[in-house]
């Protein structure tokens, strides 16, 4: 139905940046929102940051003055721009969306989750 794909990930030093995407296809007929949660080994999984149609934007406290998230609108694209990094934000990091697909049974949206992508920092 909609397929998310991450990209972006890698291994940084720490102090670096890193920018993740996230692609939205499939039977998309409008997008209530798409963000970045992050998870580490025998961790919960967090949000990091969120965008939301109408809404505007959500970040956790650790990463409000370093990380910025932004959407393409007409590529169904968000990034997640990531400054001054540090080892604490070492994880996998996953795109969700909440997703009003076409044709839909019921008008609800639903959440779909990208297969992640990993970010290391580490010197």
């Amino acid at each position: 139905q909609v397929q998310l794909v991450e990209s972006g990930g890698g291994l940084v030093q720490p102090g670096g940046s890193l920018r993740l995407s996230c692609a939205a296809s499939g039977s998309i007929f409008s997008i209530s929102s798409m963000g970045w949660y992050r998870q580490t080994p025998g961790k919960q999984r967090e949000l990091v940051a969120i965008w939301t149609n109408g809404g505007g934007v959500n970040y956790a406290d650790s990463v409000e003055d370093r990380f910025s998230i932004f959407r393409h609108n007409t590529e169904n694209t968000v990034y997640l721009q990531m400054y001054n990094l540090s080892p604490e934000d070492t994880a996998v990091y996953y795109c969700n969306a909440d997703v009003y697909l076409i044709n839909s049974e019921n008008g609800a949206p639903i959440n779909f989750w990208g297969q992640g992508t990993q970010v290391t920092v580490s010197s």
